[in-house]
């Protein structure tokens, strides 16, 4: 189902930027390709205004704005991409080092019952892909704010939660990838409940190292990942 679909809340900039990222997230335009903002203003039903405003919030996150060019989809080589993952890796071995000692009971719960609603997800239940279509539903931002670090959580969700969820579905859609990542996960979730910050680090570090290892097996060396043959979706 297209995220491209009219607003109808009082919020028009807010909910135009989820729209937005939702539907790059999701793949419905490809890295690289060139936005129209009259065409995307027209499918949500608003004016230009608050869809520039939007989108203003998303460069340098999902989207590059050149002078009389006009507005693209962020695009990654194959480096770019193994730079972000590193730097993720990083951070969120920390964050989960951190939640071990901080995450409340009731957020590790919530771990537990996230989990679980992702293992009904038909996707996943046939091993196509793993999804995290929200922050409320997203595993690893819940970690993130059960830290309790507040620079940490603004240097991962400002960048680089951005930019990898472009890559997370199409990563778990690799064979045997969202089953493992699901697998991965719980391994996380029990190194938590057990309060281990060494144990919950190193299940998070290897998860995101196998993250990586499945991303970059998608692409071709130092190419720019953009579907070379995929019909383009919404025309400038």
């Amino acid at each position: 189902m297209s995220a491209m679909r009219p607003i109808v809340t009082a919020s028009l900039s807010s909910e135009a930027f989820d729209k937005v990222v939702e539907a790059i997230c999701s793949g419905e335009f490809d890295p690289g390709q060139r936005l129209s903002e009259a065409g995307l203003a027209r499918n949500l039903g608003i004016s230009r205004g608050p869809l520039r405003e939007a989108l203003g919030r998303l460069e340098g996150r999902l989207v590059k704005r050149t002078p009389r060019i006009g507005v693209h989809v962020i695009s990654f080589t194959k480096d770019d991409l193994e730079s972000l993952f590193l730097t993720r890796e990083a951070l969120e071995g920390m964050s989960a080092r951190l939640a071990a000692e901080r995450m409340s009971a009731e957020q590790l719960s919530h771990l537990r019952v996230l989990l679980d609603a992702h293992a009904h997800q038909p996707e996943l239940a046939a091993g196509e892909a793993y999804v995290q279509r929200s922050r409320n539903e997203d595993f690893h931002f819940a970690i993130i704010r059960g830290a309790q670090c507040e620079r940490l959580e603004r240097l991962l969700m400002d960048e680089i939660y951005y930019q990898l969820r472009i890559h997370r579905r199409k990563s778990s859609t690799q064979a045997g990838r969202a089953h493992a990542a699901l697998g991965e996960h719980l391994q996380i979730v029990q190194a938590l409940e057990s309060r281990d910050p060494d144990r919950a680090e190193a299940a998070m570090r290897t998860h995101l190292r196998n993250a990586r290892f499945s991303s970059l097996a998608a692409i071709g060396k130092d190419q720019p990942v953009v579907p070379k043959d995929k019909k383009r979706l919404t025309a400038v």
